[in-house]
């Protein structure tokens, strides 16, 4: 048996190293390394993969937050709705941009905000809403967006682990998350779903005037040449980071298919175990797994995760300290609703493995380790 990994960059690469290899040397055989054709051509392929958007590459999904949240016009003391329970960056951004943190409570089951915790959160200064499509799963943003439109909000999507992951709406129309709200991002963080060999990400806009913008902040503030309309930054997606991902853009529908494969085992295996809650996937989303992610009831969750590191088992917790706890924000102008699940939810969580060269030898050894160590 190989062994295990929490995601097997490696092997995956050597499944489709001939044509990883031939972009990237097409790329080093033009010297075109920034702005090359591969960044428009991988802009226009991800742009139509996600339903017809506009698309703009940047240099990674933090990048890409800071970008969409440039973009709209806001002023330091503005409001900005986010879940606690996420990764630092959606978060971390809109203090770095001198906006107030708003954190709020998440649903239990799907990990995804709570609509009614979003709703109590709005006050006279909120003017965002960012929901995070945590683990691969949809954010309820048909709830959502209609708050937002009551309330007159922008929503922007954390779509950094949930890309090629699909939203129903109740008339029974689908759309990509990342293009649900004003605007979606997302990160090629080598471990994403569509992973790139280095750092990048994007945003996506159905909205030409915000993308125009977002594209003109994204390389510092121009349009033309030395002529700098606003204040930006520096923030490029490289063409050999594009050439990749244009290859493994074809391989995107097939690496999550390859991850709901492992996640089906999984559940196969833990079902109605009265000490693991398997992820939930609500009726209006489909689930890409970027984390395959357990909850641990009336047991010890990190002592199960030394079982399995003794027995050859990575595993991770996703995430151990929530946004409203970080030391980061000590003294800084946050509010927080009950988060209580949340906290919950940081003392039960854990990640198994999930990627796409998983071989059942390899969940089968997982599987049995997890209930070993319950018996």
């Amino acid at each position: 048996m190989r062994p295990i990994q929490m995601v097997d960059t490696k092997t995956q690469y050597l499944n489709i190293k001939g044509a990883v290899d031939a972009a990237i040397g097409e790329v080093l055989d033009s010297a075109a390394y920034i702005n090359g054709k591969w960044v428009t051509e991988f802009a226009k392929e991800l742009g139509a993969y996600q339903g017809d958007v506009h698309t703009i590459p940047c240099a990674n999904g933090t990048d890409a937050l800071q970008i969409a949240l440039m973009a709209l016009g806001l002023a330091p003391g503005d409001e900005v709705i986010t879940p606690s329970f996420t990764y630092i960056a959606t978060t971390e951004v809109v203090a770095l941009l001198r906006l107030k943190p708003v954190f709020v409570e998440v649903d239990p089951d799907t990990f995804c905000m709570h609509p009614e915790a979003l709703r109590k959160a709005i006050t006279p200064k909120t003017k965002v809403i960012v929901p995070v499509h945590l683990y691969g799963h949809s954010a309820p943003m048909e709830e959502i967006l209609q708050i937002a439109q009551e309330h007159n909000l922008r929503v922007v999507e954390d779509n950094a682990q949930a890309i090629g992951c699909s939203y129903t709406f109740s008339d029974g129309s689908t759309q990509k998350t990342g293009t649900l709200g004003d605007v979606g991002t997302t990160s090629f963080y080598p471990s994403k779903n569509l992973g790139a060999y280095g750092d990048g990400g994007a945003i996506f806009t159905r909205d030409a005037d915000l993308a125009a913008q977002m594209k003109m902040i994204a390389n510092h503030g121009q349009q033309k040449r030395y002529y700098h309309e606003r204040v930006g930054c520096n923030s490029r997606l490289d063409s050999v980071q594009a050439a990749i991902l244009r290859v493994k853009l074809q391989h995107l529908d097939a690496y999550n298919q390859a991850r709901q494969k492992v996640a089906a085992y999984y559940n196969g295996a833990f079902a109605n175990h009265p000490n693991i809650q398997t992820p939930v996937v609500a009726p209006y989303s489909t689930h890409v797994y970027h984390q395959y992610t357990l909850i641990i009831n009336n047991a010890d969750r990190d002592a199960l995760s030394k079982h399995l590191a003794d027995h050859q088992v990575p595993s991770m917790i996703y995430y151990p300290v929530p946004g409203h706890r970080q030391p980061m924000f000590t003294g800084m102008d946050i509010a927080c609703g009950d988060l209580t699940v949340t906290d919950w939810l940081t003392e039960r969580v854990i990640s198994l493995p999930v990627h796409t060269e998983m071989e059942e030898e390899q969940l089968e050894w997982i599987t049995r380790h997890v209930l070993n160590f319950f018996d």
